[in-house]
């Protein structure tokens, strides 16, 4: 029976939502894209509309999007992936409850980065598994490396690059080690990379890159600008995907139809790099105007996040995250909404506004400080 009472509230839900009741506030506290999906994306949606595909689908999804999907990993990594082996989901979050349900069972534990996205120890509390938080931080970018997990009763890790809340990505030697440590242990390791396409400096890798073992969740919520078509997708091992058909068969019967078909207009590289320019020129203006009043470990690489030390001016990220709501109208996102890890003295910052918008919460920011 999953464990309902250790599942903790989604923080940054309740900021939007006390936010969303104020009026001129500057939003900075959740990760969604303001931006335009590719136009492909309008005109497969109305040509779906038309003809009349809003039915239930295959429950791992329609051929043409997972053949979508191989091809993009093919052109963007150059890695050959069979598209027998894509999985289409009810958005990323249902891809991690499906990962967690075919590979771990009641009782196992899954390594999970202190800070990190807080909903995936809830996901674990949820299917009564246990999740063991690694703390992780600027020494090694906050990233989980194989000694951390020296000793470790686990049967799985789990890992984001680019990271929710820090905006750190994993290297390919970083990669690459851990993909082998968890190869070489019979370890699961599953890599969400939904902020992949959304990095600035550097290149992002895949794990499939280094282990055919390892699984990946990506979606079309960020770097595609499609949050509220809640489509997601995982990519598996081949004698993992008839599992995850029949949980998929038996929870949601399959992924939202009219997102998958709309979903083929989406791989418009063009387009997308456009996307990855704005947010890079906007993490730019926000990390400039914010570097001096706040410490930033480490200057953020992807993502739409500025992980911010606060600690100058507070032990409670929480209350300073309210005060700073109530008192100067800016909504950003407590700290401890990621974890257990000096999460107190931390905040997480969005930068998915124009830079306006942006350059105004930075003004208010800077003038709540000086009262």
């Amino acid at each position: 029976m999953g464990r309902l009472d250790k599942v903790t509230p989604f923080l940054v839900m309740e900021v939007l939502e006390k936010a969303q009741r104020m009026e001129d506030v500057v939003h900075m506290e959740i990760g969604e894209p303001d931006l335009d999906p590719p136009p492909g994306v309008w005109e497969h949606l109305e040509r779906a509309i038309k003809e009349r595909k809003y039915f239930y689908t295959a429950s791992v999804g329609i051929e043409e999007l997972r053949q979508k999907i191989a091809e993009h990993y093919w052109t963007y990594y150059g890695v050959d992936i069979s598209p027998e082996r894509v999985v289409i989901t009810t958005g990323s979050s249902g891809a991690f409850l499906v990962v967690y349900s075919i590979i771990l069972s009641a009782g196992d534990s899954i390594a999970i980065a202190d800070p990190s996205y807080p909903c995936y120890k809830n996901f674990a509390h949820l299917l009564d598994i246990n999740p063991i938080l690694i703390p992780v931080g600027p020494e090694t970018h906050y990233q989980i490396t194989p000694p951390m997990l020296e000793g470790l009763n686990i049967k799985a890790v789990h890992i984001s690059s680019p990271s929710n809340p820090t905006g750190t990505f994993y290297r390919e030697d970083t990669l690459r080690s851990l993909c082998s440590y968890c190869d070489e242990k019979g370890i699961y390791l599953i890599s969400d990379e939904i902020y992949h396409g959304l990095v600035y400096e550097g290149r992002e890798h895949t794990v499939l890159e280094f282990s055919e073992r390892a699984i990946v969740v990506n979606g079309f919520s960020k770097f595609f600008c499609m949050p509220g078509f809640r489509l997601g997708w995982i990519i598996l091992p081949p004698d993992l995907v008839r599992k995850a058909q029949i949980v998929l068969q038996n929870v949601f019967i399959s992924a939202p139809s009219l997102s998958q078909y709309a979903a083929l207009g989406a791989f418009d590289y063009k387009y997308l790099q456009k996307v990855r320019e704005i947010y890079r020129e906007r993490r730019d203006v926000l990390y400039r105007e914010l570097k001096d009043v706040f410490n930033i470990p480490c200057p953020p690489e992807g993502g739409f996040y500025i992980w911010a030390d606060v600690s100058r001016y507070t032990e409670n990220s929480y209350q300073f995250c309210m005060d700073l709501l109530e008192k100067a109208k800016v909504a950003v996102t407590p700290g401890i909404d990621f974890g257990y890890n000096r999460t107190n003295t931390y905040i997480r910052l969005a930068y998915t506004k124009d830079k306006g918008t942006l350059l105004e919460g930075a003004r208010r920011i800077k003038s709540y400080l000086m009262m």
